[in-house]
């Protein structure tokens, strides 16, 4: 139960009579309901109020509940004096700059109420149709988004038109009609629909039935109302962080999996599958023949492996490298403007905006004609199986080209083609809280952030024996559907 839920149950109780008990000495509504009548009776003839036409009986289908025996249905209008604001011309500024409080429903706060940004002047209440409503007074919003807002007044002010105030007749206890307005505020809501602007009018109001108590009770049920809403608040804010706490859990989870992986935690070491030491000469060796062959172009000179970029522990048999020793190919793509076209051809033209964690995303990408594929692959050619890094806007999101299509890219995507490492470990390892910072650290702020091919180049990463990252594939590959669901079972 939310803490919202919660108070509107112990609301939703006090109105029914059910939240203190009966007692037969305090007298009942019945009583109660006369009393106030006489009272109200007599500020008629005193010409303090105004006499309004009577409202019809109260039927058996308009009662919402059932209330104790000793209470009594009640139209709102029975039990004070409501009005309605209004708002002072504009134009006259000799109405504005008084020292009267004059309240917009932005002002309520569902609580009380003694200052307000806005004053008017003793000029404006003498010559419009705003009222001073007296300490005590309970306020509710009429209009818009603020339907059902609520305040108490500690001191007399005046409102605009979208704000209805009642002036509570003696016997009706100020609170208690406030928690009751509290607990109806849906049903007031309810009745704004419709409209271009959610509205409710004052007759609206005053036509709203009342579980009317005797006094005695009205004042021990706020008694226990304000009892329990210091627990509600003690409530609320455990839920809270119980919430922020649930929705922060797959996400720490998910990360916590990846710092595990790329510690060497989530996965026991083989002596038998060698080292990553062995696994880097292997690849060095490879590399060297390409290069011989023609099929790999002169790389970048390397900085140094500082220890800022190998902060965490990893298994001895494992190795610290940089990014550009394990691969044939690291590149961005096409810095000139390519020409697009506006259908499918075959060729996809990737950006930043197409790599998300984990998967391109081609519901919104651009195409070219093979004439343009042919000028753009002799940059970068990506080919199933090369990593894909964002690296201008929002960088550092990876994924991996699982699929035959034949595409290129423009300056804001980057390609890695590895050579003997699993392309799935190089993106989790890509993915971690490890190699983020990395990337953030490495990252240039001009007009919008960019990660360089330079900066990728020497991307430091920790290389564990090709059957051993296969393994860490796997075992990833299992619990992250874990941390999704638990995603997906926080937004129901």
């Amino acid at each position: 139960m939310t803490p919202q839920e919660l108070k509107n149950s112990i609301l939703q109780r006090a109105i029914q009579g059910k939240l203190v008990e009966q007692r037969p000495e305090e007298g009942t509504g019945e009583e109660l309901y006369r009393q106030i009548q006489d009272e109200k009776q007599k500020l008629i003839n005193e010409g303090k109020i105004k006499a309004e036409k009577p409202l019809p009986e109260i039927t058996e289908d308009e009662v919402p509940f059932e209330i104790p025996e000793s209470w009594k249905w009640v139209f709102l209008g029975y039990i004070g004096d409501w009005s309605s604001g209004a708002t002072p011309s504009r134009t006259k500024q000799e109405y504005y700059g008084g020292d009267i409080p004059w309240l917009k429903t932005g002002d309520l706060n569902d609580g009380y109420v003694s200052d307000v940004p806005e004053y008017i002047t003793e000029l404006a209440l003498t010559e419009t149709s705003v009222r001073l409503n007296p300490i005590g007074s309970v306020l509710m919003a009429m209009y818009g988004a603020t339907i059902g807002k609520l305040a108490i007044l500690k001191t007399p002010i005046t409102t605009n038109q979208a704000c209805c105030a009642c002036i509570p007749y003696y016997g009706i206890d100020n609170r208690y009609l406030f928690f009751f307005l509290m607990a109806f505020r849906q049903r007031f809501i309810k009745m704004g629909e419709g409209g271009a602007q959610p509205n409710i009018s004052k007759e609206k109001i005053v036509n709203t039935i009342f579980p009317l108590p005797p006094l005695a009770e009205q004042k021990r049920i706020v008694t226990k109302i304000e009892e329990l809403l210091p627990l509600i608040d003690r409530y609320e804010k455990a839920w809270t962080k119980l919430e922020d706490f649930n929705k922060r859990f797959p996400v720490d989870m998910q990360k916590s999996i990846l710092q595990l992986a790329i510690q060497g935690k989530l996965v026991e070491q083989h002596p038998e599958e060698g080292t990553g030491e062995e696994l880097y000469q292997q690849i060095q060796t490879e590399k060297q023949k390409l290069c011989e062959a023609g099929k790999i172009k002169k790389q970048i000179s390397l900085e140094e492996i500082t220890e800022d970029e190998t902060s965490i522990e990893i298994p001895s048999s494992w190795r610290w490298v940089k990014l550009q020793t394990i691969a044939k190919c690291i590149t961005d793509g096409e810095h000139k403007t390519p020409h697009r076209i506006s259908s499918y051809a075959g060729y996809y033209l990737l950006s930043a905006r197409n790599i998300k964690d984990g998967f391109i995303q081609l519901d919104d990408v651009d195409y070219v004609d093979e004439n343009e594929y042919n000028i753009i692959s002799k940059r970068c050619n990506p080919q199933k199986g090369d990593l894909l890094i964002s690296c201008s806007g929002s960088v550092g999101r990876v994924a991996v080209i699982k699929d035959e299509n034949k595409y290129v890219m423009v300056r804001s995507a980057a390609m890695v083609s590895p050579i003997d490492v699993d392309s799935d470990y190089l993106m989790y390892v890509m993915q971690s809280g490890l190699l983020q910072e990395q990337m953030k650290n490495r990252t240039k702020q001009t007009a919008q952030a960019n990660l360089f091919q330079a900066a990728i180049c020497n991307l430091v990463i920790p290389l564990p024996p090709l059957a051993e990252q296969k393994r860490i594939v796997a075992k990833i590959e299992e619990l992250l559907p874990l941390c999704e669901r638990l995603k997906l079972e926080n937004k129901l």
